[in-house]
């Protein structure tokens, strides 16, 4: 989110530099990054920032999977800009060109526009496959009967549909009903329907954003949101800080290995901010948890 903005340039690049030679391909931002961050109160600053990096690194860009995200950048007039056709098409091309590419390849839905018919956006987003300026689509904060909608959609009228959708989850949940600090997308979260739908349509990948929590579980000075304090929580993290300490691994090292390694897996988006924070995220990547560590994992409700 913050390339650019609270991120200097020469950290954001350091930090891209080092994804890359890792071996990393996908990296994902959001027209709207970080406008909360930014004195104009818009955003486009990660998105120009990455467009920076790429003219900067000749050839690199065969090598990635570039996403980015229309709908929620705010209005001057208030309010947020929606899916309507027209904000789609505009967008995907300002995204383009702030990242300097010709082509996006993943381009999702950020959050709901009950104002616009999902009918009418999955039309524009389609569109913008057949022309052939976008290769993917994906739906961010959307409920699930919403992206079922949307793909039957798309199948009928012979178009690209959601093949990806994201939402936020981690090793613990919070209380049910429960308000987050910081959430404000009602239907921003994974659930059982969203791994059974994704269990029946193992096309459409679940990426999992805010998967540690802002740093919660290794950081002292960064207690976990309210919401997440509860009895089901202490169960979890005595099983996850029994795994990590027997394994040598940090908490969040296991949370992110224990993600990928879930059925259906749940792809982890990693914000980092500095060098020491990717290095770690990169071991994670490396780790392999047996049947047994899984179990124990799961086990607790």
């Amino acid at each position: 989110m913050y390339l650019g903005t609270r991120t200097d340039r020469d950290t954001s690049y350091a930090l891209l530099d080092r994804f890359v030679s890792a071996g990393g391909t996908t990296i994902d931002t959001a027209n709207c990054y970080a406008f909360w961050a930014h004195p104009s109160g818009h955003g486009g600053q990660s998105e120009a920032t990455i467009g920076e990096w790429l003219w900067l690194n000749p050839g690199i860009r065969d090598r990635l999977v570039l996403s980015t995200k229309v709908g929620v950048e705010p209005l001057d007039t208030g309010g947020l800009e929606g899916l309507a056709p027209d904000v789609v098409r505009r967008e995907a091309q300002r995204s383009r060109e702030r990242l300097g590419v010709d082509v996006l390849d993943i381009y999702w839905a950020h959050g709901e526009d009950r104002d616009t018919p999902i009918g009418e956006t999955v039309d524009a987003m389609g569109a913008l496959v057949s022309q052939g300026v976008v290769r993917r689509l994906g739906l961010s904060n959307h409920p699930t009967w919403l992206l079922e909608r949307a793909r039957a959609h798309a199948l009928a009228r012979g178009l690209e549909p959601f093949s990806a959708v994201q939402l936020s989850t981690s090793y613990i949940a919070p209380r049910p009903g429960a308000r987050v600090e910081g959430k404000d997308h009602r239907f921003g979260w994974v659930t059982d329907e969203t791994l059974d739908y994704a269990t029946v349509h193992p096309k459409v990948e679940v990426w999992a954003y805010s998967p540690l929590l802002g740093g919660a579980y290794d950081r002292g000075d960064r207690p976990f949101p309210r919401a997440y304090q509860h009895s089901g929580t202490s169960d979890r993290l005595a099983a996850l800080a029994e795994v990590a300490d027997r394994r040598g691994l940090s908490r969040g090292q296991v949370v992110l290995a224990w993600l990928l390694h879930r059925r259906p897996q749940l792809r982890p988006i990693v914000g980092v901010s500095s060098l020491d924070q990717l290095e770690s995220a990169l071991v994670a990547a490396e780790v392999e948890l047996d049947d047994d560590e899984l179990a124990q994992l799961d086990a607790p409700a």
